[in-house]
């Protein structure tokens, strides 16, 4: 018999809802029903859940100079690698490789969460989560989101605060 990983044995959800609930950060679980043949994880999560996209935020795996980062900005826009670059203090950055992006969160791509990743990684939070009471961010599958304060997101991961997306 195949033994279970530790993602699977985790009692309370995805790694993404254990780190949550470990910090004892208050959140909300959407779940919805994924359809894999929607365009956009990010856009179909906005319109499952009826909340406006300026509030769903996609996770985007980025290189910055040979240093794989998160990036977490709105489904409404799109990342400014540059911008992402100099929020980290680096040169150029460019989106990580699908395979390894996952292979280092430990998550599926449309699924990949800021928050419970197999390896930290530094992570960049668009500054426009500011703007809003909670956001919601991937839950760590397709098909589920945890809206939380942009504030505790930040602190959960360490994130910076920057202007990282483009309307």
């Amino acid at each position: 018999m195949a033994k279970k990983s530790k993602k699977q044995q985790q009692p309370g959800g995805t790694p993404a809802t254990v780190a949550l609930t470990t910090a004892g950060v208050s959140f909300t679980v959407h779940a919805y029903d994924h359809d894999p043949a929607h365009p956009s994880y990010g856009e179909e999560a906005a319109e499952a859940m009826g909340v406006a996209p300026d509030r769903v935020f996609k996770t985007l795996v980025a290189d910055v100079d040979g240093t794989l980062t998160v990036a977490v900005v709105p489904v409404a826009g799109s990342l400014d690698l540059k911008a992402l670059a100099t929020a980290v203090g680096g040169k150029r950055a460019a989106i990580a490789d699908p395979t390894l992006a996952e292979r280092t969160t430990g998550y599926v791509r449309g699924g990949i969460s800021p928050l419970g990743q197999r390896k930290k990684l530094r992570t960049v939070l668009d500054a426009s989560a500011s703007d809003h009471d909670t956001i919601c961010v991937s839950a760590g599958r397709r098909g589920l989101e945890v809206e939380v304060a942009p504030k505790n997101l930040a602190d959960l991961t360490n994130a910076v605060l920057a202007p990282i997306a483009r309307a």
